[in-house]
């Protein structure tokens, strides 16, 4: 089962299952209920975490001059949906994705979206399946890889903000979730986000943090033009 993607990952699951349960996407759990497959949203949430710390020893470790914001915004950039979903292309983990009809005729396997989350549903299972060592080294082989070396492709947005609005004293930055749409298996978000009360913001995204990062780049774009 799955052995191309495994011999892709460069990893062989000792429980297979683990594997089927990082593809299987929720619109295709919601159509076979009778199946009973959970879909790949707990694991997810799991290799988002692992991902993070593995990410973040790494530039501490090689980066010893970088100041910490900095590699805040270098550890957003090689966690990012496109990186996941660069990696997620590289490895083929979009062809053997467990989609609903629906998903799979609009395009899913392609989505960047439903990409980045199933590359962290991956390294989950690597990491319940063969330990801190097996996930650490599909991190290391597909993610570390693309550690921005000159300048960072993308943009922690609402890093940047904080710190720009921090240069004046007594600034509240909030955020709010403003709506929700779509079916479960493909939501979408809306977002304000708030200075001193006002909004000065508004984004949409698959989730509630890209709305976050979405907004916060519309806030920087329209207070801060230079930047």
């Amino acid at each position: 089962m799955y052995e191309q993607l495994q011999a892709a990952l460069h990893y062989q699951f000792k429980n297979p299952s683990l594997l089927r349960n990082a593809l299987t996407h929720s619109s295709y759990a919601n159509e076979n209920r009778n199946l009973k497959l959970p879909c790949n949203e707990r694991l997810e949430f799991l290799g988002d975490s692992v991902l993070g710390f593995v990410v973040a020893e790494y530039l501490y470790r090689s980066f010893p001059d970088r100041p910490e914001g900095e590699m805040t915004r270098m550890r957003a950039d090689m966690v990012c949906e496109a990186t996941l979903a660069a990696a997620a292309e590289v490895i083929g983990i979009g062809n053997e994705l467990l989609l609903g009809h629906g998903e799979a005729q609009n395009g899913g396997r392609r989505r960047a979206s439903i990409l980045a989350d199933a590359m962290e549903s991956v390294i989950a299972a690597a990491y319940l399946d063969g330990g801190f060592g097996a996930a650490h080294s599909i991190i290391e082989r597909f993610i570390l890889c693309s550690v921005p070396k000159q300048q960072l492709r993308n943009v922690d947005y609402k890093t940047m903000l904080q710190e720009l609005v921090q240069q004046k004293k007594d600034q509240q930055l909030s955020y709010h979730l403003i709506g929700e749409s779509g079916p479960d298996h493909n939501k979408s978000f809306a977002v304000e986000v708030h200075l001193n009360g006002k909004t000065v913001g508004t984004g949409e995204g698959s989730s509630k943090k890209r709305a976050e990062q979405a907004a916060a780049k519309a806030a920087v774009e329209r207070l801060f033009p230079e930047e």
